[in-house]
Formats: C-alpha cells, sequence, structure tokens
C-alpha cells in the first residue's frame, strides 16, 4: 500500500475528503489570513471538527456501518425540523420547532450512535 508522510494512502485520502467537506460546512473556506492568531484558530477549528467526525464514525463503525463521510452527510441532511408559529391572545408569538419523522436509513444511524428518535425534541419559544 502507498504511504505519504507515514499515513497509509486510504486514510490520507480519507482525511483530505473530511477536510473538504467540513470547511464548506463550517463556513472556512476561502480564508486569506492576515493574522496568525487567525490561521491558528481556523487550524484548531478544522482539526476538532475533524476528531468529531472520526469519533461517530469510529462508533458507527462498531456497529457494522463503514459509510464515507459524504454519503453519511447525505444521510443526516434528510432529517428537517419544522417551526410553527402562532400569534397568541395577548399579541406574543409561540414559536413550535419540531423535526419529523427520520427516514429508516437514518433511524439506524441513531441506534448506533445511542440517540433518540429524533434527537433534540420539541423546543417552544415566546417572542
Amino acid at each position: 500500500m502507498p504511504r505519504a508522510c507515514g499515513v497509509p494512502y486510504m486514510m490520507l485520502t480519507d482525511l483530505e475528503a473530511v477536510f473538504r467537506s467540513l470547511k464548506g460546512e463550517l463556513g472556512l473556506r476561502p480564508i486569506f489570513h492576515s493574522k496568525e492568531e487567525r490561521s491558528d484558530g481556523h487550524l484548531f477549528i478544522s482539526v476538532l471538527a475533524y476528531q468529531f467526525v472520526q469519533t461517530i464514525r469510529q462508533r458507527l463503525r462498531a456497529h457494522g456501518i463503514h459509510d464515507s463521510w459524504a454519503s453519511l452527510r447525505e444521510v443526516l441532511a434528510v432529517q428537517p425540523r419544522v417551526t410553527a408559529s402562532f400569534v397568541q391572545k395577548d399579541g406574543r408569538t409561540l414559536h413550535v420547532r419540531k423535526p419529523t419523522r427520520p427516514e429508516p436509513d437514518l433511524v439506524r444511524l441513531y441506534d448506533a450512535l445511542g440517540l433518540a428518535h429524533p434527537p433534540g425534541g420539541v423546543q417552544k419559544l415566546i417572542s
């Protein structure tokens, strides 16, 4: 197996794919830093996010789920939350935010990660 800097090639390819995805999702690309502190912050957030992704994937692998981060993101992206707003008699507005029912593939991920179906529950806010 070819190696780059002592890292197996497939691991390096996976690392690059996850970073590319996370940089877009976290709003970290493109950034042109003029201060070292900002570059350090950028790097810290990216590494922290990568560690989070790897923790999720490790837990999923323990349950026989070996999907790529890209395919996991596609499954996770189908769980919308819906907000309904109601004007009350006193003039204030009640906002109720609730997730939709998860698809079977998503339920499988929730079960493997030990999450409730669906996570987040119902949230109510009065403004």
